[in-house]
């Protein structure tokens, strides 16, 4: 298999989340998949199949160094800058395991810029069990919290809960232990969990904790950008129909995700980003 290696989410030419992205000329095994994945080691490789001889419809499946995961934002950019790169500027149709969605990609002065649209949105309350759970996790109690935004299970083709937080050097302080992490996260079916501190209506800090991958966090985490999107219509908030989030900035990998919504409840989302090859 021939790997590419892009970092999605890349700001000025630089930082990113790194992905590796495979594009087949048939189907591979999981198994071989998985080890691929593994090799690679970096949060998710994206695995891509053409349905058809056109070069604009394709099968695609997602895998962290642990798991098959059943959409990766991140990777779904920079699967778009290679399809891109491959087939030339336009709009390409990603079958994924659960959903169908699309991915846009367009030149740009430092690589590729790529849009998807997400799968359809949802979120509810978090849970008592849940909370509890990623409170004690991160060593956080219930008065760390943003009263704006309570924590909730958000869903944007994966499954994660987000945790606003009222200080900003909180965010900057985040650690966990990986193996409990991996226990939690497995427990109650999440991706990831997200960590955020509201600088403005349209401007986020985040973190995210991606140990159900195996990988401690996630320097852009393009799903939970989209799910998140999905909980700030459900709570009405004044998001504008755009909003900025900034990503991996305290594990040096500085990252945007620019988000596009409307106010139509569960509708997709757009979460758009530059992305670059990684030599």
């Amino acid at each position: 298999m021939e790997i590419q290696r892009v970092a999605a989410f890349s700001q000025g030419g630089e930082g990113g989340n790194p992905a590796g992205v495979v594009l087949l000329s048939e189907p591979a095994q999981v198994a071989d998949m998985a080890r691929v994945a593994a090799e690679v080691g970096y949060s998710e490789t994206a695995f891509a199949v053409p349905q058809d001889d056109t070069g604009m419809n394709w099968r695609v499946r997602y895998f962290s160094p642990e798991s098959e995961v059943p959409f990766c934002g991140h990777a779904t950019i920079a699967l778009g800058a290679v399809l891109g790169q491959h087939a030339g500027p336009g709009t390409f149709g990603l079958t994924l395991n659960d959903a169908s969605i699309t991915v846009e990609a367009q030149p740009s002065e430092t690589g590729m810029i790529a849009t998807l649209t997400s799968p359809p949105t949802k979120s509810r309350a978090i849970n008592e069990d849940e909370l509890s759970d990623v409170l004690a996790l991160f060593g956080l109690s219930q008065d760390d919290l943003d009263p704006r935004l309570p924590a909730a299970r958000i869903h944007g083709g994966a499954d994660h809960i987000v945790l606003p937080l009222q200080h900003r050097a909180q965010l900057a302080g985040m650690s966990y232990d990986l193996d409990q992490g991996r226990d939690v996260m497995r427990k109650h079916g999440l991706v990831t969990v997200m960590l955020v501190f509201i600088e403005a209506d349209q401007m986020f800090a985040v973190r995210n904790a991606f140990a159900s991958g195996g990988v401690t966090e996630d320097p852009a985490t393009g799903a939970a950008a989209a799910a998140f999107a999905g909980y700030l219509r459900d709570r009405n908030w004044p998001h504008g129909g755009k909003f900025t989030i900034r990503q991996g900035e305290d594990m040096g990998h500085p990252s945007l995700i620019e988000v596009e919504l409307s106010d139509t409840p569960g509708a997709p989302v757009r979460v758009s980003g530059s992305a670059r090859a990684i030599t």
